[in-house]
């Protein structure tokens, strides 16, 4: 029987965190799974900046009863990588990378999942795709230009550039100091009148004495307008100003796949936070068998859920569907 053809307990969409704590779940369950990835193992992660420091403990990133030891109090996204492949082959996961899932549809009893390679069939599907795919646009002039990027990697490739670093995050904080550490001059347009609240305690000075002495410039409750090759216009309560720019760092948060999921049936909330319908005792959304887990239960809300507090979603969904082939 070839894989379109056999009948699945679960297909997981996702190879994430998550959905590989969905896959073990399974496994140990006895049911029979699959996982499907689009891009390459953990593809979020392996996004992440190359510096990126967790702001959780590695014991709580660990999954399937793995310890996760790091030589540091937090872990870093290098040895985050390396932990998630050797539990994916500890496990010898079913995951299928680079396949894209494209279409997922309710045919009687069971689910037809079409990807970019073929079909397969399951009683149950578990949605585990996370939101850093999908960069939160600010719809402005000039966005689409080469050198504005919503990803930030290494901080080497600015090394004496004039950078603008839009938000205060986490992400944005560490692209402001890191380039600046390169040599870049940078500044940083930030809707809000300070850096963000939930930016790494850590770090959070060290961004803060930056500003405060000048060697990076903020402008706060202020916006960027227009982004041309060679400068940018950014609004500010004092009105506007046009700065000489060499490169865009628009690190302005992220968003889960919403039309993926409407595709798949799942119903969303009406207000701007877009959650997606589920139960979350059994994580169950409104389309009886298909389940969400991780951050992509979170709608626009995209701090809600981490690795440390999604990774019960996994035990929760295999749970009920066990109670319900029971029945």
């Amino acid at each position: 029987m070839t894989a379109a053809e056999t009948l699945y307990d679960v297909v997981i969409i996702g190879g994430g965190p998550i959905g590989l704590a969905c896959g073990i779940e399974a496994q140990q369950a006895g049911l029979s799974y699959l996982i499907l990835e689009k891009g390459c193992l953990v593809n979020s992660l392996y996004n992440y900046p190359q510096t990126m420091t967790f702001f959780s403990t590695s014991e709580k990133l660990e999954i399937g009863g793995v310890p996760f030891i790091s030589d540091n109090p937090k872990p870093r996204r290098a040895e985050a990588l390396e932990y998630y492949r050797r539990v994916a082959l500890k496990f010898n996961l079913d995951v299928h990378l680079f396949e894209e899932v494209q279409h997922v549809e309710k045919q009687e009893e069971k689910f037809q999942v079409q990807t970019s390679k073929g079909t397969y069939q399951a009683r149950n599907v578990i949605v585990s795709t996370g939101f850093y795919d999908l960069p939160a646009l600010m719809d402005i002039p000039g966005e689409d230009l080469p050198h504005v990027t919503h990803y930030y990697k290494d901080p080497h490739y600015y090394a004496l550039q004039k950078v603008v670093v839009v938000g205060a995050s986490n992400s944005s904080v560490d692209a402001a100091l890191e380039t600046y550490r390169k040599g870049a001059q940078v500044t940083m347009v930030v809707r809000g009148p300070e850096i963000g609240r939930r930016v790494k305690y850590w770090v959070r000075p060290d961004i803060e004495n930056r500003i405060a002495e000048g060697s990076i410039t903020a402008y706060f409750n202020a916006s960027i307008t227009a982004i041309r090759l060679g400068e940018v216009d950014i609004l500010t309560p004092e009105g506007l100003v046009t700065l000489a720019n060499d490169f865009v760092l628009a690190l302005t948060g992220y968003k889960p796949n919403f039309d993926l999921l409407r595709k798949f049936g799942v119903q969303l909330s009406e207000d701007d936070k877009l959650y997606p319908q589920h139960n979350p005792t059994t994580m169950e959304t409104n389309q009886p068998g298909l389940y969400l887990a991780g951050v992509v239960c979170g709608g626009m809300d995209t701090h809600l859920w981490f690795i440390e507090n999604s990774r019960d979603h996994a035990p929760k969904i295999i749970q009920h569907i066990l109670a319900q082939q029971a029945k």
